[in-house]
This record gives C-alpha cells, sequence and structure tokens, in this order.
C-alpha cells in the first residue's frame, strides 16, 4: 500500500470506496436507512469530483485499487477519511492520517494559527479517532434526507513544536 495525492482520475474510486464504507456500517451504529441517507445511491459524481480536488486530498492505494481517502480543509478540519471495508483493519486509516499530519498543507495551516485537527466523526470511526489522541468535544445529532445521524465533533490538540 502508498499513499499519494489525488488525481482527478480518482473520483470514480473514492466514491465507490464512501459509498462502500458508509453501508458497512449499517448495524455497527447506523440502520440502513440512515446509511442509505448518508450515502444515497443518486450521489452527482461531478460534485463529487469537483468537491474532492478543491481541498488536499490524499488516496491510498494497493495494487493500482483506491482502497481509502483522507482530505484535510484550510481550517484543519479532517472531512472526510474513509477505508474500503475489505481493507479496514490493516492500518490504512493510520497511514492516513499520518500523511495529513505530515502534510504541507496541515504545516502552511500552522501558519495562520491552526492549532488542532477536528473531525466529525461517525459511532464506528470514534474509536479509531479516540486512539490517535483525539477527544469528543461534542455529540452531534445531525439531520439528513429524512434521517437523523449521530456524529461526534473531536479534536486532537498539535503540540507547539509539531
Amino acid at each position: 500500500m502508498h499513499i499519494r495525492a489525488y488525481a482527478s482520475r480518482d473520483a470514480l474510486a473514492t466514491a465507490a470506496v464512501f459509498r462502500r464504507a458508509v453501508r458497512a456500517t449499517a448495524g455497527a451504529g447506523y440502520t440502513a436507512a440512515q446509511a442509505a441517507a448518508w450515502a444515497p445511491d443518486d450521489r452527482d459524481p461531478e460534485r463529487w469530483a469537483k468537491r474532492r480536488g478543491s481541498r488536499p486530498t490524499w488516496v491510498a492505494v494497493e495494487e493500482d485499487r483506491v482502497i481509502g481517502f483522507t482530505d484535510l480543509l484550510p481550517h484543519g478540519h479532517v472531512d472526510m477519511m474513509f477505508v474500503a471495508p475489505d481493507a479496514q483493519g490493516r492500518g490504512v486509516a493510520s497511514a492516513l492520517l499520518e500523511t495529513v499530519l505530515a502534510s504541507t498543507e496541515l504545516a502552511e495551516a500552522r501558519l495562520r494559527g491552526v492549532h488542532a485537527l477536528t473531525t466529525d466523526a461517525s459511532i464506528p470511526a470514534r474509536p479509531f479517532f479516540e486512539r490517535h489522541g483525539f477527544v469528543v468535544v461534542a455529540s452531534r445529532d445531525v439531520p439528513l434526507r429524512g434521517q437523523v445521524l449521530r456524529n461526534y465533533r473531536m479534536r486532537l490538540d498539535l503540540p507547539d513544536d509539531f
């Protein structure tokens, strides 16, 4: 496995990883209806590609297949971190998070006064982020396409000498 910068050719693969990962969470904190609302079948592929290309995004690749991805918003928010269900438990998400922490984009954000990473973790993702030092700062119920999904605003304070 290796991590590389997202390229426009990765749009369909990252969308597929997202949908499979979210749908796999049904039964692990969310109902099938909640998972379908979160990752609908009719997601606009052009909008997805534009969103992925609008921010620093990294993909985990194994044998030319995208198995995970993450991104970073300018204010230090990890908006997406998803791993294909068949690749979970193999350190893919940890490698992606390490990439974010070592990125020039985060270093630039630090220069602009960003002192923490944040994320809105799903129920099944919360333990991963806690293992990596994130703490819950708020529990939220988010309405989405007729469903309500629980997530957790989490924060990782970055050391001053980071």
